[in-house]
């Protein structure tokens, strides 16, 4: 473990969930119980997850399984969808992505995403677009991209090309240019922890899809600063800041002191937008965390490092 002795004072947590809190079906040692402490704190904490194999609400009842007790609404009308005026503990970015898809009036996009993810995205589609989906014939107006490996062979990642290149088979040939189609990515991680090992993420091939097409992909879930904003924003929203006089003794560097972001992958969860917004970063080596990681190349080395989640609780808690 290493800890700088200069941590300032920490007003709220953005923490990561795949990796940090639990691998596959087991979480991190002592992981449920640090996740118990914190919440019996003073602390504000937001969960931010990449997680895009599933919907939000099914996330929400795998974490509910495990031990995390996180309040979390499971109906799908009582979930609250990124940008509302409501708080909420979970925040993901299959989340994130479905809100984007309503954002931008979209109803008819190609989803390389599990039908549990998938489920999401379409939830938030008027009810023309989701009809339209329906019909062989569909001309699409955009592309969904989260993890679904069963939807990264030639097949489906060609469709998806032809689509942003408006070389789709349904394309209506007329005089006037095609529009622009929009590709969304939840996020573009080079790879995953999981089970048996690392594993691909979406990462490599988004990329793939914007390289061919020339398309930017919109990258909605971490380490994206218009997430981290989104969120921290509802912490600003929903509860004031801790009181820096509750958290104990630190050299904080404002009123209230900083919000850190702990998580297991020095890139996507603490690269980006943690990095230009400031954000106090935690690195723990569990989940995808190989050693050397932190001293890569081109990496931002984070401000502390711990084993675990629960080692880092520990020490913010004492």
């Amino acid at each position: 473990m290493m800890c700088r002795p200069h941590r300032p004072v920490i007003s709220a947590l953005l923490i990561d969930i795949s990796g940090t809190l639990h691998v596959g079906k087991t979480p991190t040692p002592k992981a449920v119980d640090a996740f118990h402490r914190l919440r019996e704190s003073s602390i504000p904490f937001r969960l931010c997850s990449n997680s895009s194999k599933e919907s939000s609400t099914d996330l929400a009842k795998r974490l509910e399984s495990l031990g995390f007790e996180i309040s979390f609404q499971s109906k799908k009308e009582d979930f609250v969808y990124p940008g509302s005026h409501n708080s909420q503990i979970l925040w993901t970015s299959i989340a994130a992505a479905a809100q984007l898809v309503k954002n931008m009036n979209l109803e008819k996009p190609l989803l390389l995403l599990s039908e549990s993810a998938a489920s999401e995205v379409l939830s938030q589609l008027s009810p023309n677009g989701r009809s339209a989906l329906e019909s062989v014939d569909n001309c699409y107006d955009s592309v969904v991209v989260g993890l679904s490996p069963s939807s990264f062979d030639y097949g489906h990642l060609n469709e998806a090309f032809r689509v942003l290149k408006g070389e789709h088979k349904c394309k209506v040939h007329d005089q006037q240019a095609t529009p622009s189609v929009p590709l969304i990515a939840t996020h573009k991680a080079k790879y995953i922890q999981t089970d048996d090992g690392l594993s691909l993420g979406p990462g490599p091939f988004v990329t793939a899809l914007e390289t061919a097409t020339g398309v930017t992909a919109h990258v909605v879930g971490k380490p994206s600063k218009a997430f981290f904003n989104m969120v921290i924003d509802d912490i600003k929203l929903s509860e004031p800041l801790s009181d820096p006089a509750k958290l104990g003794k630190g050299a904080a560097t404002n009123d209230r002191g900083k919000i850190a972001v702990i998580g297991d992958d020095v890139e996507a969860d603490l690269g980006g937008g943690a990095v230009e917004l400031g954000l106090w970063r935690v690195l723990v080596k569990t989940g995808k965390y190989r050693p050397g990681d932190e001293t890569r190349k081109g990496i931002v080395p984070p401000d502390e490092i711990y084993d675990s989640f629960s080692d880092f609780i520990d020490s913010l808690l004492k």
